[in-house]
């Protein structure tokens, strides 16, 4: 019982007290409202803003098992099979990194799993990157109008499809890096900061390297998230890993820090643009943070690797629908039917679906071969 006056789930009972309240006094209010000419009525709004917190929780939960953040299915859905006005949908899914960030950052840095002085390090270019990115977004919005949105959905897809074939590739991830050599940079920052890793019982201290180099790679990875409003752990990580030398698990942990230190700079110009909705905002930031404790849990206890795959599909059918939109938008292509994006989906599951039976049909196989 005590549990539940402890970080995160202290926060995360707040949370879910508030959304609740939020959504009955919005029925007492919406039910009794009176509905303008041509407009959605008070109740369907509840109901829309009730289902986006079940959709949220599973994208959240899907993401966090299958080993990316939510932001990164959020944002290319919202943008691809709805109308909301991108810049909504972009500042929403600043707020949701920026919050999923801020839960991890207590149990990351109490473990003393991440590394503060490269997450201090790393923020001011990252802050640099998304606030830029942010405010390259507003401008495309005010002067480029729907020829803009439609590049913004192309680009999007685009990004998105190279994300899913580096999934299906699988990535080039190096659980210890080895370090040839440190260069003076960063030997001068003093970077490292020893962790007790439990897998090995022993504290590790390890080399870092080629600092400047991460600074950067960093700024990049900022005007992606600040600009199309995605969750940035999947390219924070690989930069560290990489470029730094970082460890798998230090630069996971380093990733939730920075997203809560650096997306908090990135809100501000679409704050002040009026694109950030609270009641838009809430189901979608309260489902992000309950789907990922969830699949963090979920995650230590299965073998997630047939997630994997499922996510795959979702990134592949998302990028259907952004490159379609898109090309749509700037009349490339007239709209598509919904018969075809109906057989676009089914085909990507029906594939997923046999992959993941053949996955399973393997796991059999090897487990009675043991």
């Amino acid at each position: 019982m005590r549990r539940l006056f402890r970080s995160p789930w202290l926060e995360v009972n707040v949370m879910l007290l508030i959304l609740v309240l939020a959504y009955i006094g919005l029925a007492l209010i919406s039910f009794g409202a009176e509905t303008p000419p041509d407009g959605m009525s008070g109740g369907a709004i509840w109901g829309w803003l009730f289902g986006f917190f079940f959709l949220s929780f599973a994208i959240a939960l899907v993401a966090v098992v299958g080993g990316i953040g939510g932001g990164v299915l959020f944002t290319p859905f919202m943008l691809a099979f709805t109308s909301v006005d991108s810049l909504i949908v972009r500042a929403t899914g600043l707020i949701v990194a920026m919050f999923s960030g801020l839960v991890s950052t207590g149990p990351f840095m109490r473990g003393g799993l991440a590394n503060l002085k490269i997450c201090i390090f790393c923020a001011a270019a990252y802050g640099i990157g998304a606030f830029s990115g942010a405010q390259g977004a507003i401008y495309v919005a005010k002067h480029l109008g729907a020829a803009g949105e439609g590049l913004v959905r192309l680009a999007l897809g685009l990004i998105l499809l190279t994300l899913a074939i580096y999934f299906v590739v699988g990535g080039k991830k190096i659980e210890w890096p080895e370090v040839k050599r440190v260069d003076g940079f960063t030997k001068w920052l003093k970077l490292t900061q020893p962790y007790y890793e439990v897998s090995l019982e022993k504290v590790i201290d390890y080399p870092l390297t080629r600092a400047g180099g991460v600074l950067f790679a960093i700024v990049g990875v900022g005007l992606l998230s600040g600009f199309f409003g995605l969750g940035a752990g999947w390219a924070i990580v690989p930069a560290q890993n990489l470029i730094m030398a970082v460890p798998l698990k230090v630069a996971a942990a380093n990733s939730g820090v920075l997203l809560g230190m650096g997306d908090c700079i990135a809100v501000w110009p679409y704050l002040m643009m009026g694109a950030i909705i609270p009641l838009f905002a809430a189901p979608w930031l309260v489902g992000q943070v309950l789907g990922g404790l969830l699949g963090a849990l979920i995650l230590i206890r299965v073998k997630a690797g047939f997630v994997r795959y499922l996510l795959i599909g979702f990134m592949f059918f998302a990028c259907f629908g952004l490159l379609t939109k898109g090309l749509s938008m700037l009349g490339v292509i007239p709209p598509i039917p919904i018969w075809i994006t109906g057989v676009v989906f089914v085909s990507i599951f029906g594939s997923v679906i046999y992959v993941i039976v053949k996955y399973f049909k393997a796991e059999a196989q090897q487990e009675e071969a043991r």
